[in-house]
């Protein structure tokens, strides 16, 4: 199973739906496993400034990997998921393209957010719900650790809300939406949630004693993957349904999909090595 019609609905209507029963325990900790060596390694990078949106804190920490794709063939492998290739098509329509992936890890005790803002303001599509993104939690997300909110409604999602450049973030951009209509989305490990490109979201700072990591893939309708799109935003690109998809061969040089099971064993293995 993928996600229910209900679920469907929800996303035309609103612009957002979750799963909390998504990926499976041992997929979950594979996902761990894999961050934990990513970070040994040092592939994540801090983005959280002192409030000049240049001067990185040594107080709080948001980090970074994107793309995520090029660090990790076990994150490459995961766009394939039968799950994921099965419900994406659901919500946006067919064909699909991967757009982007990346993880933000919010540390123990001094994990910041992630401001308010639509992800269309960066992609800057012309439907705003032929885009989605699907975020992942590889820890159990609540309201104590800063879990996920959206704004839902299409009336929303269809409108350019104002960006500015986010001083707490070297890079980022945010809005300000009606908070009174937020929607925070708890999800146990293993959950996630979808939004559509024009949804505007945010993330709570983790002031609990663990990490908690979401992991976001943005896929669009191969519609909206113009040239305009590629030369701007440097997706990936990766066609994962239609006449036009290859399983990642086309991509990547070899096949990927379907190597999801032997990558989520890999990844245990390397867990083990490593404790």
């Amino acid at each position: 199973m993928s996600i229910g019609s209900e679920q469907v609905k929800q996303f035309k209507e609103q612009g957002y739906t979750s799963s909390p029963t998504f990926f499976n325990e041992r997929e979950v900790r594979a996902m761990r496993a894999e961050l934990g060596r990513l970070r040994r390694e040092g592939a994540f990078r801090n983005v959280t400034t002192d409030g000049d949106g240049k001067t990185q804190s040594k107080t709080n920490e948001n980090l970074q990997i994107c793309p995520l794709y090029t660090k990790s063939t076990f994150f490459r492998a995961l766009a394939f998921h039968p799950k994921v290739l099965a419900t994406i098509p659901q919500l946006i329509g067919d064909p699909v393209v991967l757009h982007l992936d990346q993880v933000f890890l919010k540390p123990a005790r001094h994990g910041s957010g992630t401001s308010w803002h639509q992800d269309n303001a960066y992609f800057k599509i012309e439907q705003p719900t032929r885009g989605t993104a699907m975020w992942i939690a590889v820890h159990d997300a609540t309201l104590a650790n800063g879990t996920i909110r959206v704004v839902p409604g299409l009336d929303v999602a269809n409108s350019k809300l104002e960006h500015s450049r986010d001083p707490h973030s070297d890079h980022h951009i945010r809005c300000y939406p009606d908070e009174s209509k937020q929607v925070p989305i708890e999800l146990p490990a293993g959950g996630v949630a979808f939004f559509c490109y024009g949804t505007p979201h945010a993330t709570g700072a983790n002031n609990t004693d663990k990490d908690r990591a979401g992991v976001a893939f943005h896929f669009l309708h191969q519609s909206c993957y113009t040239d305009e799109l590629r030369s701007r935003a440097k997706p990936i690109g990766t066609m994962l349904t239609g006449p036009e998809a290859s399983g990642g061969l086309k991509e990547y040089g070899e096949k990927i999909q379907g190597t999801w099971d032997s990558e989520v064993e890999k990844a245990l293995e390397n867990e083990a090595v490593a404790v």
